[in-house]
């Protein structure tokens, strides 16, 4: 299947969703101010990435969504592929999560029962996971606090 690629976080949009309330600050992702919270908080990483995928996979549904790092296990990733069609899911996206200077952090892949593409609304959905994401594996790189 084909990956698909998405804009840089730089071209990010600015004004955010649709859902503005004077007291809140409009996050794309519900789960955004606590994944914040846990990345500012230095929660360890894989955890931190499981709950991205999750807010991911509850906010688009009908989701799988994973996380893989350049130091990860290759047959377990391919395994996971492998999983994945014998479950017949099909890939929906593979994205790579960059960090400010261009450098590949890692890559989010996602799977559904569908064979579709991310329509907008999901594309900026999942460029704000990754984005979260090359925080999350930034601030992990930067050591403890």
């Amino acid at each position: 299947m084909a990956d698909h690629h998405f804009p840089s976080r730089d071209g990010w949009r600015k004004d955010g969703p649709d859902r503005e309330c004077e007291d809140e600050i409009p996050y794309l992702l519900r789960a955004e101010g606590d994944l914040l919270q846990a990345i500012s908080g230095r929660a360890p990483l894989p955890q931190v990435l499981t709950r991205i995928c999750e807010a991911l996979d509850s906010e688009l549904g009908n989701m799988i969504s994973i996380f893989s790092l350049p130091d990860d296990d290759a047959p377990g990733l391919d395994a996971i592929a492998k999983s994945a069609t014998l479950f017949r899911l099909y890939k929906f996206c593979s994205v790579g999560v960059v960090d400010g200077n261009g450098e590949q952090l890692g890559t989010l892949e996602m799977y559904c029962s569908v064979a579709r593409r991310p329509h907008a609304g999901e594309a900026q959905l999942i460029e704000r996971a990754t984005w979260l994401a090359a925080i999350a594996i930034e601030r992990q790189r930067s050591g403890p606090a």
